[in-house]
């Protein structure tokens, strides 16, 4: 795992480039406090900074082929790196290391863009090609790791981490009316987009082209949620879903360092601890949060699994202080307003990680898309069967959707029951399993002062995605899931970004290409939907606590608004000072008062779903604000502690020596 920048101009002196890269590599080196250099070419430069966790002596990056025609800058793991390194050496490529950055730089020139469907792992790299002058950007297709860009009229920005630009000079920062009000409304950026202006991000499952100063885009791999129904017994199913999660998971614990796990006491973290621990020739270490505040708290069932499978657990108790204190700092990693604060304690419990000596973790996320672990899939099947069922069937299902949320209780059904009624028809186009989702999201955009169509961007994604308007409507969630909520917040601002900002790598086994194919064929195939996750409870039926596999799925959930009612943070007056919310360009200070006055004198039970989350929207990008466009040291939180020895690998500009070694420290 590392963190890659560089950069593209044919108009900056030749000696400003080493401290340019200097700079930006250090404005990201929390992803890779291990190593770090960089590589000069004409008009391009490019370094890494490396959490070294594959090959500890021998995978120091930039890194090139013998020919030193191509230089890599690789983020990220290729899990099946020895298999493909066997193929390679068949086909008469020379290595020189054991690292899969060396892997994945071969598998480029052996096959081009076609090896990144060879893939098997959570990855963004760079690829110069120093003869064509060719530079290669491409990301998994899951968007696991970030790759962010930025096209500036002739020179061209990439790094891991949108942060590292400030570095460049000239560069700043402004948000986008737009892009808020589409994030606002979905919850998330859409996979090509940030809040920024002039920022895009590369999106999953794609590579981009830069040659003569021009960008082209490429699509490599399309997402998978349809497949041929599994044929087999619900036996045989269960068995071949446990076989294929049971190799992700190995592929997934190959590493030169310890492997850990996140243990939310749910299903799915639960059986890739029960995989980790059959797998692992010494003792699993897991961690996880607990809250304070026991409407979030979790640790009884955490506790039952760890003590079950018999792992060595560590977790740490996160109060409304705690989440308070740390908010600012979470959301400079993350890059992107949010609109709830469950990756706050995220960000705690990979800082609590790293300092047990832990890198590398192995985590649950992917489940519930891949297996229709959520409420929403439930919720898609029964608004898409509500004309066809019997009203007491319907009853039945709409008080089985939300047991953990008071609003779905008793007393709310005859609310509910005119809501899906109303949500029976698509309104939409393509977006039906959403649309009910959307509706929080339709209260936030009113934050902005000028709002267009929230949904315009989102009704184009799926428009112009081919294979879209054939899947069911169960699947179109999925998709849906997969492109938005998945890439856009849970694998990345409550993921890799939290996980990266203390130099831990987070690792999906249910995020294998394999695992997700498995899913597609066997899901809907045993039961009707409404049984949640029916088949890997079968498949792991024995080997957990009976509790894993019969209590619902509580989701993750952590304090909104509430906390920052309470703590009262300084930070608090970008919301609270007519001055300070003055700043915010794009936002309407007379909702965003009227919204801050409720929260801040409502009784917490009384505050709408929708009012929490946008009250946190407004107050992470009022910090986001500070933090990127006002560049307010004071809002960035604490800075690394990682110290760097950079060191030039190579520079190869006209007229310059051959590669030489110098020392800098960051």
């Amino acid at each position: 795992m590392c963190g890659l920048a560089g950069f593209v101009s044919p108009f900056l002196r030749a000696d400003a480039a080493p401290g340019v890269i200097t700079s930006m590599l250090s404005l990201i080196r929390h992803r890779g406090p291990d190593e770090a250099g960089y590589y000069l070419d004409d008009g391009l430069t490019m370094g890494a900074v490396r959490l070294a966790i594959v090959d500890l002596p021998s995978g120091a990056q930039p890194m090139a082929d013998p020919s030193e025609r191509h230089w890599i800058c690789f983020n990220g793991e290729l899990y099946n790196h020895v298999e493909l390194r066997e193929e390679l050496r068949r086909l008469g490529r020379p290595f020189r290391t054991q690292s899969d950055t060396e892997v994945a730089l071969q598998a480029w020139i052996q096959w081009g863009p076609a090896c990144l469907t060879r893939f098997n792992g959570a990855f963004a790299m760079a690829i110069r090609d120093a003869v064509s002058g060719d530079l290669f950007l491409a990301r998994d297709r899951y968007g696991k790791r970030p790759l962010f860009y930025a096209d500036l009229r002739g020179e061209f920005l990439f790094a891991s981490e949108m942060k590292a630009f400030r570095a460049y000079p000239g560069f700043r920062f402004e948000l986008d009316p737009r892009e808020l009000e589409s994030i606002f409304a979905v919850w998330t950026p859409l996979p090509d987009r940030t809040p920024f202006k002039g920022i895009r991000q590369l999106p999953m499952g794609g590579f981009l082209t830069l040659r003569d100063g021009h960008h082209t885009l490429h699509t490599y791999e399309e997402l998978e949620v349809a497949a041929p129904p599994f044929t087999g017994s619900e036996a045989e199913a269960a068995a071949y879903v446990r076989e294929t999660l049971r190799e992700s998971v190995e592929l997934r614990l190959r590493s030169d360092v310890e492997v850990g796990v996140y243990l939310s006491g749910g299903l799915d973290s639960s059986i890739v601890t029960k995989l980790a621990t059959d797998l692992s020739s010494h003792e699993v270490r897991t961690f996880s949060v607990a809250f304070e505040d026991k409407t979030f708290d979790e640790s009884g069932n955490q506790h039952e699994v760890a003590s079950y499978l018999g792992t060595r657990h560590s977790s740490i108790t996160v109060s409304a202080a705690d989440i308070a204190e740390s908010f600012p700092s979470a959301v400079y990693h993350a890059e992107v307003p949010a609109f709830r604060t469950a990756f706050v304690p995220m960000y705690l419990l990979s800082r609590h990680a790293s300092d047990a000596g832990i890198k590398t973790i192995l985590s649950g996320e992917g489940a519930d898309e891949a297996f229709l672990g959520y409420s929403l899939f439930r919720e898609t099947l029964l608004r898409a069967s509500w004309h066809e069922l019997p009203e007491d069937e319907r009853a039945d299902k709409l008080a089985g959707l939300h047991p953990e949320l008071a609003h779905f209780g008793p007393a709310h059904r005859k609310h509910l029951t005119g809501l899906f009624q109303q949500f029976s028809v698509e309104r939409l186009p393509g977006l039906f399993s959403h649309e009910l989702r959307y509706q929080n999201g339709l209260f936030a955009t009113r934050l902005l002062k000028d709002r267009a169509e929230p949904f315009a961007d989102a009704l184009a994604l799926v428009r112009m995605a081919p294979e879209y308007a054939a899947l069911t409507p169960v699947q179109k969630a999925q998709w849906l899931e997969y492109k938005t909520l998945l890439a856009g917040y849970l694998l990345s601002t409550q993921g890799e970004r939290m996980g990266l900002a203390h130099g831990v790598e987070n690792r999906c086994p249910f995020l294998d290409p394999a695992v997700v194919r498995a899913a597609a064929a066997v899901n809907l195939r045993f039961d009707d939907g409404f049984d949640e996750k029916a088949i890997l409870k079968k498949a792991f039926r024995g080997e957990l606590p009976a509790s894993s596999l019969t209590r619902p799925k509580q989701p993750y959930r952590a304090p909104g608004s509430a906390v920052f009612k309470e703590q009262r943070p300084d930070y608090l007056e970008l919301l609270l000072s007519d001055a300070e919310l003055a700043q915010l360009d794009c936002i309407d200070p007379a909702f965003a008062k009227r919204l801050v006055a409720k929260i801040m004198s409502t009784p917490d039970a009384e505050i709408s779903t929708k009012e929490d989350q946008a009250f946190v929207y407004l107050l992470s990008t009022a910090v986001l604000n500070q933090q990127f466009v006002m560049n307010r040291e004071s809002y960035m939180g604490a800075p690394s502690k990682a110290r760097l020895n950079v060191r030039t690998i190579a520079d190869r500009r006209v007229n310059r020596p051959a590669p030489l070694a110098v020392g800098g420290t960051l």
